[in-house]
């Protein structure tokens, strides 16, 4: 009878059983969970007070947005994956059609009140708004985060930097006897997860990230903290091409300026336009750098150096052509004293011989045949032949005066002062000093910038 009532039923349902149709709601329903319920959400989910909740923290850097030196600010991109023990959550999944995690609004149940120590400004991407729960009261949130965070620059090998910014998650009320916070994944499995999601990292590289567990004591309240610490690398080219290279392009042409001559005011005003160029590009410097850092970075070494060497530069062109100005002046005095010798010498030429052509060209004035006889002609002869004397010893004077100028030009080359000489060395010494300094300080600035020191 049994066998055929089955049988009966079996015809009555077309031959094959009805599948059972299950929703979330039934899931939702069985846990108590809608609206108008709040205790889920207002304390810790355990069943006794003095269970601790352990909360599973991870982090995984998706973007690099910006580190802005500054304001000694860095901005990543991250996802948080952070999971806990619900003790008022488990069903069977056999019982609801093989359902084994529900996802909901995040309001309906407790979360923990984590905070990131050094951040300064809110999160700027929305919260996730659902978590998954699973038929054994486990909870999963996963949250994409900005976070703009305070992190101390270290910029001594500014622009060949590494810098570490810290990621410092706790809680904000719970202590460790009520709350643990730990971490599954290692520096290493963070770091291989990190640079297989990160799609952007603009100026600065993706080192690696390193994790790390403490228990520290806050107001008198012992909390765990887990600490991310994110290591990137800057690129320098841009630095390089756009502000080390021209500066280094004007310490050339600095050195080039050498070959200028020193005679007029072309070299000097060529060497402090250079070195006007150089002050320009240090302001540009100061707006890029931080005011408040510990130690002098060697790109402002770099700068001050650069500065300095082409300040000597400009002070020896000074010198030379003060040297050069006295050196002129010492010609000029002894041109003068050569040339009132001549005058002198010249004068006492006049002085013998004059009578002589006076009496000369009077002679030659009173030959003429219709002066012979004539007294009043001859007297005006004698003053014709007087003013033409003067006019003559005048030119001779000129004549002497131009014939000493040329001859002591033609004996400065083969006789040079004892000021020329003095310009000479100090041209030669100074010019070896100062491309022995240069090469020194561009070598010395490429140690210390490659050097392994920990800034």
């Amino acid at each position: 009878m049994l066998a055929g009532f089955f049988f009966f039923l079996l015809l009555l349902t077309g031959g094959v059983p009805a599948e059972r149709v299950c929703s979330y709601n039934q899931v939702l329903e069985h846990l108590n969970l809608s609206a108008d319920h709040t205790l889920y959400s207002m304390t810790r989910p355990v069943r006794d007070h003095t269970k601790t909740t352990v909360v599973t923290l991870e982090v995984i850097l998706y973007a690099i947005l910006d580190v802005r030196e500054l304001d000694q600010i860095f901005i990543p991109y991250v996802w948080i994956f952070t999971s806990w023990q619900n003790d008022h959550i488990s069903w069977n999944p056999q019982d609801f059609c093989g359902i084994e995690n529900v996802t909901l609004p995040n309001q309906f149940l407790w979360k923990p009140d984590l905070t990131i120590e050094e951040m300064v400004e809110k999160d700027k991407a929305p919260p996730s708004p659902h978590l998954t729960i699973s038929n054994s009261g486990q909870v999963r949130v996963q949250d994409d985060k900005v976070l703009p965070c305070t992190c101390r620059m270290h910029i001594y090998k500014f622009p060949f930097d590494i810098q570490s910014c810290n990621l410092s998650f706790k809680s904000v009320v719970q202590s460790v006897q009520e709350m643990r916070l730990l971490h599954s994944l290692g520096s290493a499995e963070a770091t291989r997860w990190s640079r297989e999601v990160m799609r952007t990292q603009y100026e600065w590289l993706f080192v690696g990230m390193s994790v790390e567990n403490k228990t520290l004591t806050i107001f008198r309240m012992e909390q765990d903290v887990i600490v991310y610490t994110i290591t990137m690398k800057r690129r320098p080219v841009l630095y390089i091409i756009n502000f080390m290279l021209p500066i280094l392009f004007l310490l050339c042409l600095d050195m080039a300026s050498f070959l200028i001559p020193d005679t007029g005011g072309e070299k000097l005003s060529f060497k402090v336009t250079v070195l006007l160029a150089v002050t320009v590009m240090q302001l540009i410097l100061n707006e890029i750098l931080p005011c408040s850092s510990d130690r002098i970075p060697l790109i402002a070494v770099y700068c001050i150096g650069i500065f300095g060497l082409m300040l000597l530069s400009l002070l020896e062109t000074i010198l030379v052509m003060h040297l050069m100005d006295k050196d002129g002046s010492s010609q000029d005095a002894k041109a003068g004293q050569d040339q009132s010798l001549s005058e002198d010498s010249g004068g006492q030429a006049d002085s013998k011989g004059g009578g002589d052509k006076k009496w000369r060209r009077c002679a030659s004035f009173c030959n003429g045949p219709a002066r012979e006889n004539s007294p009043e002609l001859m007297k005006d002869g004698e003053q014709t032949g007087s003013g033409s004397m003067e006019v003559i010893s005048e030119e001779t004077r000129e004549v002497m005066r131009a014939l000493t100028q040329l001859l002591n030009k033609g004996e400065e080359p083969s006789k040079p002062s004892s000021w020329s000489k003095v310009i000479t060395k100090i041209h030669r010494i100074f010019f070896a000093f100062y491309v022995a300094a240069v090469v020194l300080f561009l070598a010395g600035m490429c140690f210390l910038w490659q050097s392994n020191q920990d800034d």
